[in-house]
């Protein structure tokens, strides 16, 4: 590379070993607080070829580039040069060539902006290429014909078709030539575009009679080190006198034309008018001093002179044309004019989006970031240049104008994925042209978790029940818990918590599956010993902190009908068996005992009903199948047996049904004076036994003893009778403490209240047989119940009855 300096005093260079020209960076602080730098470096140089240090020129850190995402891009959109970060060393990306870049302007300038992040900041910069003569000067046409006549005047000037050159600047055309001859010599002349161009001046008459042509060499030469050329044959043929040459109307044309005109429009019309009569006043128009562009693009009717358009006009490319137009009639005299083509703008090039950063995840809950960083651009101008740039107004984003029509697109604040997980954002750029044309640019953007959401279990409790006597390790139930985050901050481990009760054995009970919640019963559970508990289950998710909840379970025992009735009274526990006394004067309905039982199931399993399996005379007695009341059916005869046997059973309502039986022995007296008689074997033992005086005093006492009771019994039962309306049981009870031969038999499931009768036991007997049982006061319940519960505290906490 060469320095600026060097360039422009004569295009000194560097050595070619290096191959790389620099110029040092001039830096200024902008509005916006950007540094503004020019580099230059010189066309053709080699990829890779090193410019400037942009960390030294920024005054920034060796890893501060680095840090801070620093990028180079161009406004046309391509990567001319490469930004190493780690070095912050510049280097060309390509081979720059300068007629291709910029084609004939001067000086060639490429624009680009130094973007960095964190913060956010754009420093504008620009690229000078530099020409080398690279290129040779070029005639359009390599033989031209000029028709000169023969009576001009010496000092008459021609002006000829000048060279092109793709170079700009000393690389340029610096001047003409022509071969040596003794009629014409050459002179330089300016253009309005501050070019030069060739004239051709007569220095000495033409005679056509001695020289009817002549062929000269024109020779252009740049000002390049070493200088370049290039040559075009000059070929003067001498005519007789045209003493009118063709007039224009006007020496400029002004026209438009739209750059969307289809190929073939006229885009404007040339006339020339000639005094001459014959072929001298034949006109024939031909494009003058034209560049290969004009050719290209337009074509001219050269007897019409109509211009018409030869490909599409592109606006944003050439912005307008100047057209040199010749006529020359047939003496060879001729005229020039200029036509100027504008072209007008069309809105025919939609906004473009550059997109310089882009990030497409971002984890929620977090603050105001920077998701993308771009720049819009417009390639049309004026209105149709205008732009506007927005998104969808329903997104939790932000859009904000920077500098040099750059834009920020961010979060407005925390976002939460467990709402929406991924967003589309459509950007869309505008412009203000008719019709308006617009770009969309499509970002997804996914939102990445964290673990912000604590598990949640599907209810608050849950309600499970087994039935008692079951299995080991059986599948009682499920718990389930949801977490809406995702990953491992929605992975879940279930535990049982503590019980609140420290007494329950619950480790022994209930055991969980850590990953799926099924609960299992760890034993065989008893209902008769415990009918419920419940404990707490916890959710925790893996995330980081793990987050956790907490439901309660109420696990309900179901009874099984695994208990068979159990009798308690009448008692049969291998003792005496007891007996029943009826007088035989008893009514039918007459109440002989109460078969009383319990179970210790519940529910239907402890519903029992009574049945009179077996009996000595069928149809004598009763049994009431609710309470177990053994009555009398029929009146009793003198023809009856003294001694009945019945067997009772006892069923419960259980699937399969369980039962018991019990014995009872009814003896019928005829007056309750009437002592207990002993078993005819035992009396005839007896008698055997005592003398015969023993025998006599004996049945004497007896006899006696017998009349006496009886007498008493009846006037005990008749009083008993009238006093009925206010002594329920027609036994005199005393208040207070009860008597050791009151027996309970509330709470047994089998009766619809509670009872409690007297028994009232024959003289003799002892506790053994009952006379009569009857209801007593309900106030002394209370007395039975305390002290049976202090005599069989067993029985009282099992099944509720004391005795």
């Amino acid at each position: 590379m060469c320095s600026e300096e060097a360039m422009e005093a004569g295009g000194l260079c560097c050595s070619r070993q290096r191959q790389v020209l620099f110029l040092f960076l001039f830096w200024r602080v902008s509005l916006a607080g950007s540094v503004f730098g020019r580099y230059s470096v010189t066309e053709e140089t080699e990829r890779g070829s090193f410019v400037v240090n942009l960390a030294k020129d920024l005054g920034l850190g060796d890893w501060e580039l680095v840090a801070r995402g620093a990028r180079v891009v161009f406004d046309d959109n391509k990567q001319h040069l490469l930004l190493d970060s780690h070095t912050g060393d510049l280097f060309t990306n390509e081979i720059l060539d300068r007629e291709k870049l910029c084609g004939s302007t001067e000086p060639c300038m490429l624009y680009f902006q130094i973007l960095m992040d964190n913060p956010f900041q754009i420093y504008r910069a620009e690229l000078r290429v530099r020409d080398i003569n690279d290129h040779s000067p070029m005639f359009q046409n390599k033989e031209t014909d000029l028709k000169i006549l023969e009576n001009t005047a010496e000092g008459t000037t021609f002006r000829l078709e000048r060279a092109q050159d793709s170079d700009g600047g000393l690389n340029g055309i610096q001047n003409y030539t022509i071969s040596p001859n003794s009629f014409f010599h050459i002179k330089i002349g300016d253009s309005d575009e501050g070019m030069i161009y060739p004239e051709l001046v007569l220095d000495k008459a033409l005679d056509r009679e001695k020289q009817q042509e002549l062929s000269l060499t024109l020779t252009a030469l740049d000002g390049g080190s070493p200088p370049r050329s290039g040559t075009s044959t000059i070929r003067i043929v001498i005519v007789d006198v045209n003493d009118n040459a063709p007039q224009f109307p006007q020496a400029i044309y002004q026209a438009q034309a739209p750059e969307n005109s289809p190929v073939g429009s006229i885009i404007a019309t040339v006339s020339a008018s000639d005094a001459d009569s014959g072929i001298y006043a034949e006109i024939a128009y031909s494009f003058f001093d034209a560049s290969e562009d004009i050719h290209s693009t337009f074509q001219i009717n050269p007897v019409s002179g109509e211009i018409v358009l030869r490909v599409l006009l592109d606006y944003e490319l050439v912005k307008s044309y100047k057209i040199n137009i010749q006529a020359v009639d047939g003496g060879g005299l001729s005229a020039r004019c200029t036509v100027l083509v504008e072209v007008l703008d069309t809105n025919d090039n939609p906004p473009e989006l550059i997109m310089s950063s882009l990030s497409n995840h971002v984890p929620e809950n977090s603050p105001e970031i920077i998701l993308a960083v771009f720049k819009i651009k417009d390639r049309d101008s004026g209105e149709n240049g205008k732009m506007i740039c927005y998104i969808q107004d329903n997104l939790p984003f932000l859009l904000k104008p920077s500098v040099e029509n750059f834009y920020i697109l961010m979060t407005e604040g925390a976002l939460d994925r467990e709402s929406q997980a991924e967003y589309n954002i459509t950007i869309t750029v505008t412009d203000m042209g008719t019709p308006r044309l617009k770009t969309q640019h499509n970002i997804t953007l996914l939102v990445s978790d964290v673990n912000d959401n604590a598990p949640a279990f599907t209810q608050p409790s849950y309600s499970l029940s087994l039935r008692e006597n079951n299995s080991p390790a059986l599948h009682i139930g499920s718990v389930s818990a949801t977490d809406r985050d995702a990953g491992a901050n929605a992975q879940l481990t279930y535990s049982l918590l503590p019980p609140r009760d420290p007494r329950l054995p619950l480790a022994s009970l209930v055991a969980i599956n850590a990953d799926t919640g099924q609960l299992f019963a760890l034993r065989a559970l008893d209902f008769e010993a415990l009918r419920a508990f419940e404990f707490g289950v916890g959710a925790t998710d893996r995330g980081a902190p793990a987050l956790s909840s907490q439901a309660l379970v109420r696990v309900q025992v179901l009874d099984a009908n695994d208990n068979a009735p159990s009798v308690l009274y009448p008692p049969h526990n291998g003792s005496a068996p007891c007996t029943e006394l009826v007088p035989r004067a008893a009514e039918p309905g007459y109440l002989v005992s109460k078969v009383v039982a319990v179970d210790a199931d519940s529910g239907q399993n402890a519903w029992l009903s009574f049945q009179l399996l077996r009996a000595t005379e069928p149809g004598l007695f009763g049994v009431w199948a609710h309470n177990g009341e053994v009555r009398t059916a029929r009146p009793l005869g003198e023809r009856d047996a003294a001694r009945h046997r019945l067997v009772v059973l006892v069923r419960d309502h259980g699937e399969p049904a369980l039962s018991a039986s019990v014995t009872l022995h009814v003896l019928l007296v005829d007056g309750f004076s009437q002592p207990y008689l002993p078993l005819p074997e035992a009396a005839a033992e007896q008698a055997r036994a005592d003398p015969l005086t023993v025998y006599l005093v004996v049945a004497l006492a007896a006899v006696s003893s017998l009349f006496l009771f009886s007498v008493l019994a009846l006037v005990a039962v008749r009083l008993c009778r009238r006093s009925r309306a206010a002594w329920a049981g027609g036994c005199s009870v005393p208040e207070g403490h009860l008597a050791g031969h009151l027996v309970d038999v509330s709470g047994t499931g089998t009766l619809s209240q509670s009872y409690q009768y007297e028994v009232c036991l024959m003289g003799g007997s002892g506790t053994s047989e009952f006379k009569f049982l009857k209801p007593i006061l309900p106030n002394i319940q209370e007395q039975v119940l305390e002290r049976n519960s202090e005599e069989n505290p067993t029985i009282q906490n099992s099944f509720g009855f004391n005795f």
